[in-house]
């Protein structure tokens, strides 16, 4: 990949919506469709996060269901690496390995094929934002028990006043957008 001029941040924080009251009262929702639908602002994004990666040796990409699976394949090809999903319960049509993880008001699943990663692949994870790390955390999980190597943790946004980012102390975390509030 040829090097590119640093990114503008800003210029892709402009692109990012953000919505009062969502899902409910007192959550600005920043909504991430609006840098989507940015042909040159989508693209950005994927050069900046495959620029971070690129020299990295990284065999493949995670993208965690939904939004995962719009920043991991891009990410993937960028890097030549391959691509593999990261499912709700009951996606996966071959044996999976699986990990349950609270949430605050419940608990939630997530499922990859157990094929899906020989031991020690080199593994990029991707998802589309850092709030309280809980998914990422269960993913890393199911790395782990798969025998892959964790390369990095990759987020296009980052809450950081959820302090996600300190379950991960022992892994490379790079977001690209960072809100305060």
């Amino acid at each position: 990949m040829p090097k590119s001029k640093p990114i503008n941040v800003e210029e892709l924080k402009a692109l990012v919506r953000t919505v009062p009251d969502f899902p409910k009262p007192g959550i600005l929702f920043y909504d991430i469709t609006t840098l989507l639908k940015d042909k040159t602002g989508f693209a950005k994004l994927i050069d900046a996060l495959a620029a971070y990666y690129i020299e990295k040796k990284i065999d493949l990409v995670l993208g965690i269901e939904a939004r995962g699976f719009i920043f991991g394949p891009a990410l993937a090809y960028r890097l030549n690496a391959g691509f593999v999903p990261v499912r709700k319960p009951r996606k996966l049509p071959a044996a999976v390995a699986r990990v349950t993880y609270d949430l605050e008001y419940g608990s939630d699943t997530l499922e990859i094929h157990n094929d899906a990663i020989e031991p020690g692949q080199r593994v990029v994870l991707v998802d589309d934002l850092l709030a309280t790390g809980g998914t990422m955390e269960a993913t890393v999980k199911l790395v782990k028990q798969l025998g892959g190597e964790i390369a990095g943790l990759a987020f296009a946004v980052e809450l950081d006043f959820l302090k996600g980012r300190d379950r991960f102390k022992d892994y490379d975390v790079f977001s690209l957008l960072h809100y305060d509030e």
